[in-house]
């Protein structure tokens, strides 16, 4: 008596789908975007607490999704984990961004007010020259600058956004920041 053939493959699983959206299938990844959306949408809303800004951020989790197919782990026969901590991760880089451009005092506001007329200027030409030696790096180092730098972010966290090693960013770091002091010396000099 012949064994009986193994079940074939759901070809609706997200291991299926996500299987052909690293084949270029957009209609696969458009079905595994439909089935975990509303998943990843609240995931999002819980952490920024605003409907808008969770639409973005589920929206930029499914871009990162897409640009990341091949680093995508299926837990459990679900996608949904991945989602979720890259939703997570999202959200809260989000509410960083939102938190830091609310620091950000008005053009018209004194940044001290016992601050004399000097100092204000003195603080812009290093604020100036800081922002021309972070244009002058590479867009990977730039975008390191403002996570981890400019920003609130772990080596982990930005590692994981920007899909590269814990190590590498550590030392693509080390290295900006020891560039944009010698640029700054030798642009004060």
């Amino acid at each position: 008596m012949a064994e009986p053939e193994p079940p074939a493959a759901d070809p609706a699983s997200d291991t299926a789908l996500l299987s052909r959206a690293r084949r270029g299938d957009t209609t696969a990844f458009g079905a595994l975007f439909d089935r975990h959306i509303n998943a990843v949408y609240w995931q999002a809303h819980q952490v920024v607490g605003d409907a808008a800004e969770a639409e973005d951020v589920a929206q930029d989790t499914f871009v990162t999704a897409w640009r990341r197919l091949d680093d995508i782990t299926i837990v459990d026969r679900s996608m949904l984990p991945w989602l979720m901590v890259t939703a997570r991760y999202t959200a809260l880089n989000a509410g960083r961004k939102r938190a830091r451009l609310r620091a950000v005092p008005l053009e018209h506001e004194p940044v001290d007010p016992s601050a004399s007329p000097a100092e204000e200027v003195d603080a812009a030409a290093v604020s100036a020259a800081i922002d021309s030696a972070v244009s002058r790096l590479s867009a990977v180092d730039r975008r390191l600058f403002e996570l981890c730098v400019d920003g609130d972010l772990t080596y982990e966290q930005a590692a994981a956004e920007l899909g590269m090693t814990h190590g590498s960013v550590r030392n693509r770091v080390s290295r900006l920041r020891s560039r944009l002091r010698r640029d700054l010396t030798q642009d004060g000099e």
